[in-house]
């Protein structure tokens, strides 16, 4: 388990006078600027999340993401009224027991601010581990739909799912008495993608089916017959691996891809390649890419990292989260609950808002469209989602 340790710090003086302000009618000037929490004392934020293994390179985007959001919600000042951040990093290497191990570890530390979790196992793990200890846990890149609802100390910075499926149902409309089908791999990605597809779409009057095939697979011929013959009026692709290219270049050699909409989700930067000249006929699904929207806080992002990748907002996302609750609710972590419930902030992609009843985090997405060849692809929006557009059903607080 890798630590690393660094200081930041944060709050404004606008923010400060402000805060003043306020606290001349409901509180005392320290108590408003501080949150109530020991002025003298740093808020510790712990961040756990992949510095290694298979999502490294997503894990990488998220700090640089959050670091950059730390600074732009406080204007460089590096504290939370007279308190610094103080940031413990640690690699849980996409594994949920190193990633509880380490949140323990932090929260016996002193630790009331919890962010991280690349992975969707890690998430689902962690999750818990912050309603038992009543401290402040938001999830970043991890998409499963589960996190939110968790219980009432969890919150999400990123997309989940739902919100996938919807942006690709964007592609063709009213659905009702539309034929979708399904391309996936064996196995529980494939059956999560499927059932997404059916509950989202299939739900709203499109007859959903699926062709599935083993993830050994390296011959796809056959199953680009069986997509053709179904003549669908969209194909959603749900891909992972290392067999992408020559799946795609299938489906393009077989004519799949002139014959319906297909649709699939944009990956990293690094990803982009695998499309091949399969690239410009698929329509995809974005939760961002650089240039997607062009905010105060995307600008600040870009000026950190020079190119914005998928996950850099998730992680900016996070950080204003964790200003908003230090500000707040200083030590006390329902105070922090409360003042994310049902608020809305200007994000990376746009206006973003957390729902008080499960924390499901409303934010626009994107239709997007690559150009180019080899190495070299453009991603361009085709149109943008609002949040309430993509917005999944609320679900049930679970603790």
């Amino acid at each position: 388990m890798t630590v690393r340790t660094t200081r930041r710090a944060f709050l404004s003086a606008a923010t400060m006078m402000a805060a003043a302000l306020a606290a001349t009618a409901c509180g005392s000037p320290q108590d408003t600027a501080t949150g109530g929490g020991d002025s003298a004392a740093p808020v510790k934020v712990g961040l756990v999340y992949s510095q290694s293994g298979a999502l490294a390179s997503y894990g990488k985007q998220y700090s640089e993401g959050f670091k950059a959001g730390l600074d732009f919600a406080t204007k460089g000042t590096g504290k939370v009224g007279d308190r610094k951040i103080e940031l413990t990093e640690v690699d849980d290497a996409g594994d949920p027991a190193k990633a509880v191990s380490a949140a323990k570890d932090l929260i016996g530390k002193g630790t009331k601010i919890i962010a991280g979790s690349t992975a969707s196992g890690v998430a689902l793990q962690v999750a818990p581990i912050a309603a038992q200890n009543k401290v402040l846990f938001i999830s970043g890149p991890a998409a499963t739909d589960a996190v939110t609802g968790a219980n009432k100390y969890t919150f999400r910075s990123g997309r989940q799912s739902y919100q996938d499926v919807v942006t690709a149902k964007s592609f063709i409309g009213d659905p009702t008495g539309k034929k979708v089908v399904v391309f996936a791999q064996d196995g529980a990605f494939g059956d999560a993608n499927e059932a997404a597809v059916k509950a989202v779409i299939g739900t709203a009057g499109a007859t959903v089916s699926s062709v599935r095939a083993p993830a050994s697979a390296t011959e796809f011929t056959p199953f680009a017959s069986q997509i053709k013959a179904a003549k669908p009026d969209l194909l959603f692709v749900a891909w992972a691996g290392t067999t992408a290219p020559a799946m795609w270049q299938t489906l393009d050699q077989q004519g799949v891809l002139s014959s319906t909409t297909v649709v699939t989700g944009l990956d990293i930067r690094a990803s982009w390649p695998t499309f091949g000249a399969a690239g410009a006929k698929i329509s995809f699904l974005s939760h961002y890419f650089d240039g997607a929207s062009d905010t105060e806080a995307s600008k600040a992002l870009k000026a950190k990292v020079n190119t914005i990748d998928l996950f850099h907002p998730d992680g900016f996302a996070a950080a204003q989260m964790v200003v908003r609750a230090a500000q707040e609710g200083g030590d006390d972590v329902d105070k922090m609950v409360t003042a994310l419930e049902g608020w809305s902030f200007d994000g990376v992609k746009g206006k973003m808002t957390i729902r008080a009843a499960d924390h499901a985090l409303l934010q626009p997405m994107f239709q997007a469209k690559l150009t180019g060849s080899g190495t070299a692809f453009t991603a361009t929006a085709q149109k943008s989602l609002t949040g309430d557009e993509t917005a999944p059903p609320a679900v049930a607080m679970k603790g």
